[in-house]
């Protein structure tokens, strides 16, 4: 793979990374309000809470605020994209290895009690006590890290598996603003096969990786869909995701925005009909808080649903959109934060970091190259 050198201005600096923040942050909200209704159907959820739905966080895995494994498997792609540009330097360039060892990483936390401090390369994010938590991974999530096997185009892990586990964590290679969006749809494609195998639940990932791409170098939504479809035309079995975008497309033209036409749009549990329905809170929503309400008070995995959403409108309109109340209950909000400048520091000034003539030793003890 190949990248385009970018040229960074200090404002275009400041620019990126508050998209980047937007996006880590808004992807967090919208996870942690979906949280604590995501095992309800939209009649119990207005039950209890009346008939605009859930409005505010409410407790999940014991507080307010907390994040599920959206968020988690989320930070473990950055922490990969990160390495990848590090391990650069030395001619090792394949990101699809670096990010499935960044999920593997994530997979540890899963099963042990705490950061293991003999693993030297596991960086600073795999020793955050906090992401030693189960938060409901999808059942192929966990599977298709299961072992070190890499799971590829030609060999995906868990090729009937279409639920929206590889989507939630692939907003960060939109994040790539460098890369042309067909090279982002192929990486968040190949990452996506190490646990989704379905074409579907791949496809949808790098559509949205698309999506967010465009919408962090600042064109519309309408736009980044249009393009997203475009470069799904030519692959294989692409035809329930281009019809699920088109479908979130149309609803905008159907009137007032509404819960039902957040039913219309399919079955969350679904990788594409997930998609969808962020894509239309996202098309439709007058402010952040607006459109995660839609996004999550429906019938099905609302943590899903508002992560993808958040990641959308934080990359559109930046950290500064985001509700300042929910950023505060925000579970990891310092680590979330910690990784976002991160990011934006090593795609904007990486050759300042580490490379033939300069070494960071505090970088490279945060994303060794090994």
């Amino acid at each position: 793979m190949t990248t385009a050198a970018a040229v960074w201005g200090r404002a275009e600096q400041q620019d990126f990374r508050a998209r980047v923040r937007g996006c880590l942050l808004g992807g967090a909200i919208g996870d942690a309000l979906g949280a604590g209704i995501a095992a309800q159907t939209v009649d119990e959820i207005r039950d209890a809470h009346g008939a605009d739905g859930v409005g505010d966080f409410l407790p999940a895995y014991g507080r307010r605020g907390a994040v599920t494994a959206a968020t988690q498997l989320t930070l473990f792609t950055v922490d990969g994209l990160i390495r990848a540009q590090v391990r650069k330097d030395t001619g090792a360039w394949h990101p699809p290895t670096d990010v499935h060892r960044a999920y593997l990483r994530w997979a540890a936390t899963q099963r042990d009690w705490g950061p293991d401090e003999r693993r030297k390369d596991n960086g600073w994010l795999a020793r955050e006590e906090w992401l030693y938590t189960r938060r409901d991974p999808q059942a192929a999530t966990l599977s298709g890290l299961a072992d070190e096997i890499l799971g590829t185009l030609d060999k995906p892990r868990n090729p009937t598996a279409r639920d929206a586990g590889a989507v939630i964590r692939s907003a960060p290679f939109g994040l790539l603003v460098g890369w042309e969006p067909q090279l982002v749809c192929q990486l968040a494609v190949e990452c996506a096969t190490q646990t989704h195998g379905h074409p579907t639940a791949y496809l949808s990932a790098g559509a949205f990786a698309v999506i967010v791409h465009g919408l962090a170098r600042g064109e519309t939504v309408d736009a980044c869909v249009q393009r997203a479809l475009a470069l799904l035309a030519s692959r294989p079995g692409h035809q329930p995701v281009t019809d699920a975008l088109k479908e979130a497309l149309g609803a905008v033209r159907q009137g007032i925005p509404s819960h039902a036409r957040v039913a219309a749009l399919g079955n969350a549990e679904h990788a594409e009909d997930a998609l969808a329905v962020a894509v239309y809170c996202t098309l439709v929503s007058e402010d952040v808080r607006h459109g995660l309400r839609l996004a999550v008070n429906h019938d099905g995995p609302s943590h899903i649903t508002g992560a993808l959403c958040g990641a959308l409108l934080g990359v559109m309109h930046g950290e500064t959109a985001l509700p300042p109340a929910w950023l505060t209950e925000l579970e990891g909000r310092s680590t979330l934060l910690e990784l976002a400048d991160d990011f934006a520091m090593e795609m904007t000034q990486g050759p300042a970091l580490h490379g033939p003539t300069v070494s960071s030793q505090g970088w490279l003890l945060r994303y060794p190259r090994g």
